[in-house]
């Protein structure tokens, strides 16, 4: 019994699950860490000894919010949201009901065991459904006589069954038909332990002309050897409305790998924000499979990369019906001796006529030492449609930073001023206005403004 193995038995669960846990886990132990020979990782190579991986520790709960790390206590202190869960690790450590009158319509928020072990019928009906163990395969539909795209590479969805295979805690979300949540419901999760590892699930569903805006949060201080594997699935049916946010600050020293997927029916809305600015090196995939005609995608994120953090973002927008549309949105900042990645898909398949699809990736060196790569991408079987995709890379702008110089202001102060305003069109795009603030605040202790 390997020690994998040993933590798949702890976790316990339904009999339905723990059969899914296996399977996830034999395809895992069948695959090969993916290398810069699949495209899709061609310049972000993982290393690590799994062997030597030990669960990260179990936490106690806490009875006030005084209790939990101070990062966790500053952002409670202002978050949007209306309800919310705090992690450590794998455990719930801190909780805030869920408003009754919600309650009373049906809502459920709490943490994914618990949601497993209460809603059992509900949660086996979607869980890994949007991200399954393996790789989703996203091979375009053509048109006869034509070749299709690539499938992926198998070994892309080796930590994808790692994930699947140990993953013991999360958040789920229900929000039942025509039911609107007003206030946004949130997850603040962080890791206190070195040389360790967490594997978690996020799972929100929004059922037919449902709302609500979910905020992911991952925090810690500087961990040596430690990585946080995560999957997040989405679920928006017909006419609901999605807003998802996850913001990265994961503390230096921690290997962040997730992926996330939203499946979005007829005429439902997804809107993503992905915030990328901690760990040292951070892979994330974003995907989006826009199944229903009349359906929309809003795909944006920020990143900002200094010292020697490694960020890589994924990123998929597919088209499978007509008369959709996806807005990609990617802006970043490297400094230093970073290195930023980005790989971009739009797909549209046979009989997607009139799709509507943006991808659009801008990044503001700081350095003359900091690395780009930056690979926009279109496969188009539809000939009714209009996509473009584009992607820029240059430094901070001479006469920019000479006037506010010559102002009087500070070169610390300069680029912030200058980060922010480059990263301000995808900011003002949320309407969230203490994730905003988080995010300059960041900003900020990066270019030494504080």
């Amino acid at each position: 019994m390997t020690k994998f193995t040993e933590t798949l038995a702890q976790v316990g669960g339904p009999e339905w699950l723990t059969a899914k846990r296996q399977e996830s886990l034999a395809l895992f132990e069948s695959l090969p860490v993916p290398t810069e020979d699949v495209e899709a990782w061609k310049y972000t190579r993982v290393e690590v000894d799994f062997d030597s991986l030990q669960p990260h520790p179990k936490r106690d709960t806490v009875q006030d919010v005084s209790q939990l790390p101070a990062s966790v206590q500053k952002r409670l202190s202002s978050t949007d949201a209306g309800a919310f869960l705090v992690f450590d690790g794998p455990d719930v450590v801190y909780r805030t009901e869920l408003p009754q009158e919600l309650q009373d319509k049906g809502v459920i928020f709490t943490d994914l065991k618990t949601a497993v072990e209460q809603h059992a019928d509900l949660v086996q009906g979607y869980l890994y459904s949007v991200v399954p163990a393996e790789v989703p395969d996203d091979t375009t539909i053509a048109a006869p006589g034509t070749t299709p795209s690539k499938s992926p590479d198998p070994s892309e969805g080796k930590f994808s069954a790692l994930a699947a295979a140990l993953w013991t805690n999360g958040a789920f979300v229900y929000v039942p038909r025509g039911v609107e949540v007003d206030l946004p419901l949130g997850s603040f999760r962080v890791m206190s332990a070195a040389d360790s590892y967490t594997a978690t699930r996020t799972l929100v569903v929004a059922e037919d002309n449902a709302g609500v805006t979910f905020i992911d949060e991952q925090d810690s201080e500087p961990l040596q050897n430690a990585y946080a594997i995560g999957a997040v699935e989405l679920v928006v049916k017909q006419g609901a409305r999605l807003r998802y946010v996850s913001i990265q600050n994961w503390g230096k020293g921690v290997t962040h790998i997730q992926r996330q997927r939203g499946d979005v029916d007829r005429d439902g809305k997804l809107n993503s924000l992905v915030v990328t600015m901690g760990a040292t090196l951070s892979r994330t995939e974003m995907q989006s499979y826009v199944r229903g005609s009349g359906a929309e995608s809003e795909m944006l994120a920020l990143y900002f990369a200094d010292e020697d953090q490694h960020f890589d973002h994924y990123t998929l927008q597919h088209h499978a019906a007509p008369n959709a549309y996806s807005d990609l949105l990617y802006k970043g900042v490297g400094a230093d001796q970073s290195v930023g990645v980005f790989s971009g898909m739009i797909k549209v398949d046979l009989g997607a006529q009139k799709t509507d699809a943006y991808q659009k990736h801008r990044t503001l060196m700081l350095s003359s030492e900091a690395r780009n790569f930056s690979v926009p991408q279109l496969e188009i079987n539809a000939n009714d449609v209009r996509c473009s995709h584009g992607s820029t890379t240059g430094p901070v702008g001479e006469e920019e930073m000479f006037y506010l110089r010559s102002r009087g202001i500070n070169k610390e102060t300069a680029e912030k001023m200058l980060v922010t305003a480059f990263l301000e069109d995808v900011l003002s795009r949320v309407p969230l206005k203490s994730v905003t603030d988080y995010i300059e605040g960041i900003i900020a202790e990066k270019v030494g403004a504080v």
